[in-house]
């Protein structure tokens, strides 16, 4: 599988990175989520990145949270990410990045 990842690009956790290894990663407050975030703007379950192994695409969902979830700016509800999308929950923005396979 090809490795992903989010950064934090602002903020006290800036540059801390979450390795996107599973099929379902949760963002969210909750301490149960996969990406768990300090941040009152976020919801208990925000967001999920989908993988899909056979089509070999990260898809981010918004889990109807309060705030929403914006990717490069824009509000979505499911998108598919692309290496160096800015995506933004609350006040923390990630990068993803997906480095090509070689």
């Amino acid at each position: 599988m090809a490795s992903a990842k989010l950064v934090i690009c602002n903020g006290g956790f800036e540059g801390m990175e979450y390795a996107l290894s599973a099929e379902e990663t949760l963002i969210g407050r909750n301490p149960t989520t996969d990406v768990t975030l300090l941040d009152e703007n976020i919801s208990r379950e925000h967001a999920i990145i989908l993988f899909d192994p056979d089509a070999d695409v990260f898809t981010i969902e918004d889990l109807q949270s309060t705030n929403g979830t914006k990717v490069n700016g824009k509000g979505i509800r499911s998108q598919e990410l692309q290496h160096g999308d800015e995506i933004q929950v609350g006040h923390t923005v990630f990068r993803f990045l997906r480095p090509a396979a070689d």
